[in-house]
């Protein structure tokens, strides 16, 4: 609820500190002294546009300073703090600021954290539901009538946006899954022309690597050929060196014997027959490693042109072919698989589109019933508030299908007709300013207070009125601000006797100055502004007994 209300340099204000508590508060004072200035004050915290006339003359800014405070802090308002990243620990009041400047410009601060004007307005409906003379907010709008009916109606509209939620996404997920088929499918024949070609080839990982190292022996043995014949030949026959080294090895085997010197030459020749072998069967298998078969050679260079043709192709690496390879594979089994798949996501389409359609058809029939209820309950509040004329309606129309949502498959409206014969209209077409804020008393107390802001101010609710009307006000404003807190600004006194705090706003001149200030009354100024409020200016003791009277029914 609102507990304080700090007011600097606004218009008649210089300053004013107001502390506010629980139940009904009434705000009095003669016309002219200054209510509407606290209103717009008010209005300042809440969003209304700032205008530069509410500074104060002479001043170069004006401020206003709301302070709330919650047993339980409203998720609605927890959740908008949160996004906008605004700190606000459980236990602590919501601070809301601003500064208007002569100039016209404005500052926002939340708990002394800068914000947007767009923020303020957004907190407003959780904050304050105002109703007056030009009333834009609160039951007026629109908005927040289907809400209200289903908490009236106590049904379970969360049931229905979670049925809505679930049909959205089972119907996403078949548009994506039909989507990926229809384009896979328009394609079929070049993946499947892919998919043979590759199969064809056969490509193997690292087979590109072993036929250019293939290659390049081949083409080594092609470039050395000659030089290896030559060699060979001079390895083969009677006369190579080979042979002939062991000619001389056995000749000289047989004289060794003979002298030292001839065991140590025998020695030497025997490791050059060794070496000179070695190097025979060197020669051989470089021959054969570097055998040049010009038929492999060009088989060799058709494959690694074919695979890298296909990498090209494809647009991957030679070594990536075999996973292209599977990948395509794997597509052409989705495209022939995407039917089965697509008959499963349909069928849980259609199975939660029925759960959503038999959730929201249950919730049109209990809001049609609700309708019922509160438009009888409206009814019966209608004639003590002088309201004997009019009518209300709840309208619950059906939506087009392509209009429904989490909220079900209606639109809700509170409807009203002021004179018999008459259309029924929006609540916000009436004309008199004083018959809405009733209608919408009406509506409140019918709705046994289901939801709403944490505070209610309606101002001037009783103009026009007075006697039994002002009297069945009072008692439905007092019944409404039990257990919360609502403000009501009156110029009634039945009213103003219902209230469990009275404000008295009153303007004082000065020379050239005048100032609005607002007191808190004690009992016995509550029956003196009563008597006032009873007699004119010339207060008698008539009027302050009949004062007394309404205080001690109150």
């Amino acid at each position: 609820m609102l507990t304080a209300l700090s007011i600097r340099n606004v218009v008649l204000i210089e300053a004013l500190d107001l502390s506010f508590a629980g139940g009904l508060g009434v705000l009095t004072g003669e016309t002219g002294a200054g209510k509407s200035i606290l209103l717009d004050s008010l209005g300042l915290v809440l969003g209304d546009r700032a205008d530069s006339g509410l500074v104060r003359s002479g001043e170069e800014q004006a401020s206003v300073t709301a302070t709330f405070e919650f047993a339980n802090r409203p998720a609605g308002i927890v959740a908008l703090l949160a996004e906008a990243e605004i700190d606000w620990e459980p236990g602590e009041p919501l601070l809301v600021r601003r500064r208007v400047r002569a100039d016209g410009g404005s500052r926002a601060h939340i708990n002394d954290q800068p914000v947007g004007v767009a923020l303020l307005r957004e907190l407003a409906r959780f904050l304050v539901e105002l109703h007056g003379q030009h009333d834009d907010r609160g039951l007026v709008n629109a908005r927040g009538h289907r809400l209200l009916l289903d908490r009236y109606a106590g049904a379970d509209s969360a049931g229905v946006a979670q049925a809505w939620d679930k049909w959205r996404r089972a119907e996403d997920a078949l548009a994506q899954a039909r989507a990926q088929v229809d384009a896979a499918a328009a394609e079929q024949d070049l993946i499947e022309a892919h998919v043979a070609e590759l199969d064809a080839l056969a490509p193997v990982a690292g087979e590109e690597e072993d036929l250019a190292l293939q290659r390049a022996s081949m083409q080594k043995g092609e470039r050395l050929s000659g030089d290896l014949g030559e060699l060979q030949h001079l390895w083969t026959g009677s006369d190579a060196p080979l042979a002939q080294l062991r000619g001389a090895a056995r000749r000289l085997d047989r004289i060794a014997g003979e002298h030292p010197l001839l065991a140590e030459a025998l020695e030497a020749l025997d490791r050059a027959v060794i070496e000179a072998g070695e190097a025979e069967d060197k020669l051989a298998a470089a021959a054969d490693a570097l055998m040049h078969d010009p038929a492999l050679l060009d088989r060799i260079e058709t494959r690694l042109f074919d695979l890298r043709a296909a990498a090209r192709k494809h647009g991957c690496t030679v070594d990536d072919l075999p996973a292209r390879r599977e990948a395509l594979h794997a597509t052409l089994q989705a495209i022939e698989g995407g039917e089965a798949q697509i008959a499963q996501l349909q069928f849980a389409a259609t199975d939660a589109g029925l759960d959503y359609r038999a959730k929201a058809e249950t919730l049109s029939v209990q809001r049609a019933e609700a309708a019922r209820r509160l438009d009888a309950a409206v009814a019966t509040e209608l004639k003590p508030l002088r309201l004997d004329a009019a009518r209300f309606r709840t309208a619950v129309v059906r939506l087009p299908e392509d209009r429904w949502s989490a909220h079900g498959v209606d639109a809700v409206e509170f409807l009203i007709s002021t004179n018999p014969g008459s259309d029924f209209a929006p609540l916000g077409k009436i004309a008199s300013g004083g018959e809405l804020s009733r209608f919408i008393l009406a509506l409140k107390v019918a709705l046994a207070e289901q939801g709403g802001a944490a505070t209610v101010i309606f101002d001037e609710i009783d103009r026009g009125v007075g006697g039994a009307v002002a009297s069945a006000i009072g008692e439905r404003l007092a019944r409404l601000a039990h257990g919360g807190q609502l403000l009501a600004v009156t110029h009634s006194p039945q009213v103003a006797a219902r209230g469990n705090a009275h404000y008295l706003i009153a303007k004082s001149s000065e020379g050239t100055v005048t100032r609005t200030s607002v007191a808190l009354l004690s009992d016995e100024g509550r029956k003196e502004e009563i008597a006032r409020m009873l007699s004119g200016a010339e207060i008698t003791a008539e009027a302050r007994a009949q004062a007394e009277r309404l205080l001690e029914q109150a």
